[in-house]
């Protein structure tokens, strides 16, 4: 399927020395965070083949959805400002700071629709679609977070990148870990894994729903790019770190982000890539991944999810800590 090429890729894999010492386990960080600036993170992997798809079937409009600071809204409208699409943006919640990712949006041209936090998305896209499609728009919807079959085939190719990195390192690694959002991003490695028949354990953390509804989308997603009959028994998904819930932490989780940063340099995310480090780091103590030695967790980017409101509750941990 073709893809445009604008993320910087081959993304790097870096060893995180002082914590592999630290849980007596080799463990690699994939920067997915590094595939750009506008477009960071690893939703643009997924957009290359979905506005592929839409230039090459003379969509002119796009329409897709998430929460008001969602990296995935900022990076399609990156991505159809790049290409000359219009982009529309269905975005759900209250906005109380003008900043990040809904401020990136108004920058990159999109047409931000925000609606309450109970409303449908897929009712408002819908219904946004059929006022496009009067106007003579040929308009496609993405879903959240790209996550289709077509988006899947991203992180396909980003298995395959893996691959042929591990080759370059000298290493194979026993699992590959991400946290999981709307299933995309797993799908497509799960599904990448079992057709090399290489079987590395696939492990998703998830951020918000419990496992059994993401286990659900990530099969209709692999069906959908192949209409064969799968075994689903592999597809493992831990929802035992979400916490307080979707875009929320608590100080503890927050005090895990902030030595993660002092310790090795990196900045993982409050919404996604936090929780899934602190869930793997605390499985590894647990003892759970004792029969694993070389362990790849994916930074899937995100640091936008740092708000004034988080930045300040960061700013009050930092100060506690300083007290201690």
């Amino acid at each position: 399927m073709r893809k445009l090429n604008i993320a910087n890729l081959d993304t790097p894999i870096k060893k995180l020395e002082k914590l592999s010492n630290q849980l007596g386990k080799n463990i690699f960080i994939k920067r997915d965070d590094f595939t750009g600036i506008e477009v960071s993170g690893n939703k643009v992997r997924k957009l290359e083949y979905i506005i592929a798809y839409a230039l090459d079937n003379d969509y002119d409009a796009i329409i897709t959805t998430g929460a008001i600071q969602s990296n995935h809204a900022r990076a399609t409208a990156a991505v159809c400002a790049m290409m000359d699409l219009d982009c529309h943006l269905v975005l759900r919640g209250e906005v109380k700071e003008y900043e990040g990712n809904l401020f990136q949006d108004d920058m990159l041209g999109a047409n931000v629709n925000i609606i309450p936090p109970s409303a449908s998305r897929e009712k408002a896209m819908e219904e946004l679609k059929q006022k496009l499609e009067s106007q003579k728009k040929k308009v496609l919807i993405i879903p959240v977070g790209a996550s289709n079959a077509i988006g899947s085939y991203g992180y396909i190719n980003c298995y395959n990148e893996i691959i042929k990195q591990e080759v370059e390192m000298g290493v194979h690694f026993d699992s590959i870990n991400l946290a999981i959002g709307s299933g995309g991003t797993y799908a497509g490695l799960w599904y990448a894994n079992e057709e090399a028949d290489i079987r590395k354990k696939i492990i998703g953390y998830s951020v918000d729903q419990i496992a059994e509804v993401f286990k659900e989308d990530v099969m209709k997603i692999v069906n959908d790019l192949e209409d064969t009959n799968h075994h689903f028994d592999s597809i493992s998904i831990n929802d035992n770190y979400i916490g307080l819930g979707y875009g929320q932490a608590t100080d503890e989780e927050l005090a895990f982000y902030i030595n993660v940063a002092k310790s090795e340099g990196i900045i993982l995310d409050p919404v996604y890539t936090g929780k899934a480090f602190k869930g793997l780091v605390t499985e590894i103590k647990n003892g759970n991944y004792d029969d694993q030695e070389n362990i790849l967790f994916i930074h899937t980017g995100g640091q936008q999810g740092y708000t004034k409101e988080m930045r300040e509750r960061i700013k009050d941990v930092l100060r506690k800590n300083d007290r201690v």
